[in-house]
């Protein structure tokens, strides 16, 4: 069922399905929108109420606050999310750039997650290129620069890839990601508009164990994009966490990963 919250000047699109007790929020990935998470409803319906939120620049949601998104703002959604569906505790399920938020409301919100799962996370790592972009004015400069000018861009990532600095699907990735001027320019788009949104990771862990949160990583065994050995650093032991890595690439969500999280939650 698709429901509409409005905030501020924007509005906020979301997809809520099946009829279980428990609340599970998700948040999708870079370029991806609530209904990614379909697959998911049938076979954990009856344990969660799903709802899926597209994020601002993505989906439905119409984002008009003329600003960065902040961990605020995020904060802000999901206590309105938690209004509507009468739910005063939630379990949260980020998936790729999705993990990164989902760690913003970690650091708001701890006192109220029950699960956390983490498919893929972003944000376990902070990348020196996306941060060059989005901390710095100069990098964002460039960044905005590249944008219209690419040739200079795709010169150095075919070098990067000679001198073996680039592993061939990161370099795929980076090319597939960047290709287009409407792909380069929604790139730009929402990395500067997610700019605030980066998590304190040894914040996060301190309150992931203050807080008993019980969490689940899942990998791909051939995603080189975040590679496994990420969730290997980040479980050092502090909080409840179990790690799993699956026969996939960083396309994780199926209708058989409802089970595996259903498996290893209980």
């Amino acid at each position: 069922m698709d429901f509409y919250l409005p905030y501020a000047k924007s509005r906020f699109h979301g997809i809520s399905s099946g009829t279980g007790p428990q609340l599970l929020i998700c948040l999708h990935g870079f370029g991806e929108s609530a209904a990614h998470f379909t697959p998911l409803a049938d076979g954990l319906g009856d344990r969660f109420t799903l709802v899926a939120l597209d994020m601002p620049l993505h989906g439905e949601t119409v984002w008009q606050e003329d600003r960065p998104f902040e961990k605020a703002d995020l904060t802000a959604v999901v206590n309105m999310v938690l209004q509507q569906q009468q739910r005063e505790r939630f379990s949260l399920l980020g998936y790729s750039m999705g993990g990164r938020l989902a760690l913003c409301l970690v650091e708001t919100t701890a006192d109220k997650i029950d699960n956390l799962i983490m498919l893929a996370a972003d944000g376990l790592r902070n990348n020196p290129w996306h941060m060059f972009v989005t901390q710095t004015s100069i990098g964002n400069r460039i960044f905005k620069y590249n944008t219209d000018n690419p040739r200079l861009f795709f010169t150095l990532l075919e070098l990067w890839r000679k001198l073996g600095l680039l592993n061939q699907s990161v370099y795929k990735f980076a090319l597939h990601r960047m290709n287009q001027q409407a792909k380069r320019e929604q790139v730009y788009n929402i990395w500067t508009l997610m700019r605030r949104m980066m998590p304190d990771k040894k914040k996060c862990k301190q309150l992931l164990g203050a807080h008993h949160v019980f969490t689940l990583l899942i990998f791909g065994k051939f995603d080189r994009v975040i590679p496994p050995v990420l969730g290997t650093r980040f479980m050092d032991g502090s909080f409840p966490c179990k790690m799993l890595v699956l026969d996939k690439g960083h396309q994780l969500i199926t209708k058989d990963l409802a089970t595996v999280i259903k498996t290893n939650l209980s």
